[in-house]
């Protein structure tokens, strides 16, 4: 194309904003934030007070995922499409594709909030970390999805400002690598329309989890809301951004290293030693460009810090960044092998969690929807010594949660790994629990602080709202069209402007180095492919290795499928959450396999569809389970009342298991989706599998019976879901108790 004349009077088109999408998101923001953040304080509570673990659908194990996804997906998610939807016209010059699409993706993103609200509780769920959801719900996300990403790519197609700013290249990031994340993370086998297994397995499912996990901590907690930094603090400070050099910088570092990072939630158990120490090596990496966004950050404030101390949308937003600052140093530190050793399975990484979540994500949506709501119900705040409230409130809140925690955190690790002179662990897992209620009643305490304070600044915005004219007034703007904005050649008469673009690939810049960059910005497509390559090369050079050159995973003889009981029972064991508390995989560390017993073996998992190492000890590691308690009655007595057999536990009652008949049909279901999945069923076990799964429940019921004495006591379980919890808890570790035989590495890849 070659440059046309400078725009006239003529060319100017005529266009406004659509603000009534983006306050229909910054609305559910607040609404879900409260709903999040309450189910957060509840299961905070839960673990003080087992008691109030007050209905099977209101249990820790339930509510715990119900929680994550509500902050994650829901408040932060819709703080995010809020801030797209606002920045983006402006930063494009354009309103948005198409109207119909921004309500289609509203309302489909709430309906599937409240599918997530409605179907955890129910205890319908994956069973995998920040991706619970089962497949109906995950194919809409996917779906909205697109409708989002065919919305936000529209816009900027049909841009009016030829070069896209950096909160762009942030939102151009999180749609490119959360649709590739979701995708390949939750590919999964239904076995109805409530249950499904993923194609992975073991090690190989563990890999792809956190490679999602960790990444979905990247691309939707954190460059939306480095988008969101980059826009709304320099219009707020009326500052521009401190360094142009260093975004670019910051932005690409960001893209390319921070997708490796995901296997050092890994260390010490079942994936191969190179996948590990290559998440670490790469987390390390990340602390330097995560700072370069922090100081590019907090130096856009230069020659405003006097205000900081008057405005609080700037107070939110310092704060926010200096979270962001602790948290992105946190993060590689917890990532070398030695610390991690230390603070993994505890409430370190816990503290660590919430301190990015509550501190940068949150503070940064407060400070977003304080600044914008004046704008958006043009009017001033009503009550502004309220939003100082907040701030203060949510900030002791928030200290109070992550300092007691980060006291449990190191607790717990250097009671698990104490001995004393004799050379015998010093404590009990039990007594490592039972010292941190007090530090767990402070965490409560600073939870609802924080909640207090979102409370109030709802109150403020409440309003606000009510005093709003009774009309929105919708500006009109004018801008010429990008087919005729190029410029002219420079003439002496008419001298370009320093830094502008005469055309794609030929521009003057007084940061010539910079030319490529400035360059790629006013080609949207070409840019956007760039951030994709970085994505999926990074993400291969981790995956190929893993499924295909080098499984290293060796299959052990003696490991077999589960038993139809045993799957019917590792299912309940999902559905209740059972892997929020307790994990299954013993690392090859003295204190642990002195407490557990012998480490976990790549070769042991190769049929769990999806793995359950756990992220977290509650409860103790159980991957031995069978192995060191397999009386029937023992597990009875501790679904009855876990204090019984337990003394100071805090784990909650599971009477409802006691009492729901089982569903000896739904095994059948479970082991032909399995054998779709490469776990050696074959038609016989499928077709048989009901009076398996009712065979084995009669001898699980005959154990009982003798360890009791007598029937009496234990007639009424002998067909309810715990038999089949039981059956799976005593497999748990027998295969191992055995003689082994290792045959050699899988390289054909697969899920085994």
């Amino acid at each position: 194309m070659s440059p046309s004349h400078p725009a006239s009077a003529s060319t100017l088109e005529r266009f406004s904003y659509d603000d009534d999408i983006v306050r229909k998101f910054m609305f559910v923001t607040l609404l879900w934030g409260v709903v999040g953040m309450l189910v957060g304080v509840i299961i905070a509570a839960q673990l003080t007070m087992p008691q109030a673990n007050v209905a099977q659908w209101l249990s820790f194990g339930r509510l715990r995922p119900l929680h994550t996804n509500a902050v994650i997906f829901a408040f932060g998610g819709n703080a995010i499409f809020a801030a797209v939807y606002y920045s983006s016209q402006r930063l494009l010059k354009t309103r948005m594709l198409s109207d119909l699409l921004s309500r289609v993706h509203f309302w489909g993103w709430q309906l599937i909030i409240v599918g997530a609200a409605v179907t955890l509780p129910l205890g319908i769920t994956q069973g995998k970390e920040y991706a619970e959801l089962e497949w109906p719900i995950d194919i809409a996300v996917v779906l909205i999805w697109v409708v989002f990403a065919v919305n936000f790519f529209g816009t900027v197609l049909r841009r009016r400002e030829r070069h896209i700013y950096v909160a762009i290249w942030f939102y151009i990031a999180t749609v490119i690598a959360i649709a590739v994340l979701y995708i390949f993370n939750n590919l999964v086998m239904p076995a109805d329309w409530t249950r499904s297994y993923s194609i992975y397995a073991g090690s190989q499912d563990a890999f792809m989890q956190w490679w999602y996990g960790h990444n979905a901590v990247a691309f939707f907690l954190t460059t939306p809301f480095l988008g969101l930094m980059y826009y709304f603090l320099p219009k707020a400070a009326n500052r521009p951004v401190f360094s142009y050099r260093l975004s670019i910088v910051h932005f690409w570092s960001i893209v390319f290293i921070y997708i490796w990072a995901g296997p050092h939630h890994l260390h010490f158990t079942s994936i191969p030693e190179w996948a590990s120490t290559l998440g670490m090596l790469f987390s390390l990496m990340l602390w330097m460009p995560s700072w370069g966004g922090m100081i590019n950050g907090l130096l856009t404030l230069r020659g405003a810090w006097s205000r900081v101390a008057e405005d609080p949308v700037l107070k939110f937003f310092v704060v926010g960044i200096t979270f962001y600052g602790m948290s992105t140093f946190e993060g590689p530190l917890l990532s070398i092998k030695s610390v991690n050793a230390l603070s993994h399975y505890t409430d370190w990484t816990i503290a660590h969690v919430h301190a990015g979540t509550l501190g940068w994500v949150g503070f940064m949506v407060f400070g977003m929807v304080y600044w914008l709501a004046p704008r958006l119900f043009q009017t001033a705040i009503v009550k502004p010594a309220w939003v100082n409230v907040h701030f203060w409130l949510a900030t002791i809140g928030i200290l109070l949660y992550i300092i007691p925690i980060y006291a449990a955190g190191l607790m717990q690790g250097l009671m698990w790994r104490t001995f004393n002179a004799d050379g015998v662990l010093e404590y009990d897992f039990l007594s490592t629990v039972t010292k941190l209620i007090p530090l767990y009643w402070i965490r409560t305490l600073g939870g609802t602080c924080y909640l207090v304070a979102l409370f109030i600044g709802c109150a403020a915005l409440w309003m606000t709202w009510l005093r709003r004219p009774r009309v929105y007034d919708v500006p009109v703007f004018e801008a010429p069209a990008l087919a005729t904005a190029w410029i002219a050649e420079p003439t002496p008469e008419s001298p370009l402007p320093k830094n502008s673009v005469i055309e794609v690939g030929r521009t003057i810049d007084r940061f010539a180095m910079l030319n490529w960059h400035r360059n790629l910005e006013a080609i949207p497509l070409t840019f956007t492919v760039w951030v994709a390559i970085a994505v999926v090369v990074a993400s291969l050079f981790e995956i190929i290795p893993m499924f295909t050159i080098r499984s290293d995973i060796p299959r052990i003889s003696t490991v077999k499928p589960y038993t139809p009981l045993e799957c019917i029972g590792r299912d309940i064991y999902v559905s209740e959450g059972c892997v929020n508390c307790h994990s299954q995989m013993i690392r090859p560390l003295v204190a642990e396999t002195e407490r557990y017993g012998e480490y976990s073996k790549p070769g042991e998992s190769v049929f769990d569809h999806p793995f359950l190492w756990g992220s977290r000890r509650i409860g103790p590691d159980l991957a031995r389970e069978g192995v060191k308690n397999p009386s029937a009655l023992w597990h009875l007595r501790h679904f009855t009342n876990p204090v019984d057999t337990s003394p100071g536990s805090i784990m909650p009652a599971y009477s409802h298991l006691i009492e729901q008949p089982l569903d000896f049909t739904q095994s059948g279901r479970s082991i032909a989706a399995l054998a779709k999945v490469g776990v050696p069923y074959d038609s016989v076990a499928i077709g048989g599998a009901e009076a398996a799964a009712r065979a084995q429940a009669a001898t699980v019921f005959a154990q009982l019976v003798t360890e009791n004495g007598n029937a009496q006591g234990v007639e009424s379980v002998r067909e309810t879901k715990v038999i089949a919890v039981i059956a799976y808890l005593q497999r748990l570790g027998t295969d191992l108790n055995k003689p082994i035989d290792v045959a050699p590495a899988a390289t054909s890849g697969g899920s085994h």
